[in-house]
């Protein structure tokens, strides 16, 4: 299955492990409507990764919603995973997919640059990934995207994710703007109800016909 079968559109859940509740609070996001989840785990405890990314692939399995890991190819492969997520540091699309096989989902981050989401739409990603477009939490001294990005990455055919500070309130003029969907961290999984976060912005793109 890739984003093309997909149709990737909706919210983009990013998980803010490591925490204790994490497979509830997926669930929850799941629950809420989310049409992707990815795993982002930067810690080196190679066996819970494993094991969470693991339980995650199931969970997601029962939802329908493809798993997609952060950065390391080889977990994305050993949990199952229905694809990875590329940063700058990380291999190019072709070496992922050599090891995923030719439906995985490829996923690359753009940052502010369209000539990297050119290059990696030549190159064979499923989606390109664009931000910061506001302040993150989570990457505090991100690169600063915009939305005039998102209009020119519409003639590279692939699905748009806007990343970095969305909340529900940010998030209508970045989808106006042509993101397919809205990855979110801490707006979701820093909600005191998770499902309810994962709805209201789900609720986003169904509140319009032409969105769905």
């Amino acid at each position: 299955m890739t984003t093309h079968d997909h149709c990737l559109r909706g919210l983009y859940a990013i998980s803010d492990g490591p925490r204790p509740d994490l497979l509830d609070a997926c669930a929850a996001a799941l629950g809420g409507g989310a049409r992707l989840l990815q795993y982002r785990d930067k810690t080196a405890d190679a066996p819970r990764r494993l094991d969470e990314a693991r339980a995650l692939q199931a969970l997601c399995a029962r939802h329908a919603v493809p798993l997609i890991v952060n950065d390391d190819v080889d977990l994305a492969l050993a949990a199952g995973a229905a694809g990875v997520h590329l940063g700058e540091d990380d291999v190019e699309p072709a070496a992922a997919r050599a090891r995923l096989g030719v439906r995985a989902i490829i996923g690359v981050s753009c940052y502010d640059s369209l000539e990297r989401a050119r290059h990696y739409a030549a190159a064979g990603a499923d989606y390109l990934a664009f931000g910061a477009f506001f302040a993150s939490p989570t990457k505090p001294h991100a690169r600063v995207a915009t939305p005039r990005l998102l209009r020119e990455a519409k003639a590279f055919g692939l699905p748009l994710v806007a990343i970095g500070g969305i909340t529900h309130d940010n998030a209508p003029g970045l989808i106006d703007a042509g993101a397919d969907a809205v990855a979110v961290i801490s707006a979701l999984f820093g909600a005191r109800d998770v499902r309810a976060a994962a709805r209201r912005f789900s609720d986003l793109f169904e509140s319009d016909p032409s969105r769905r």
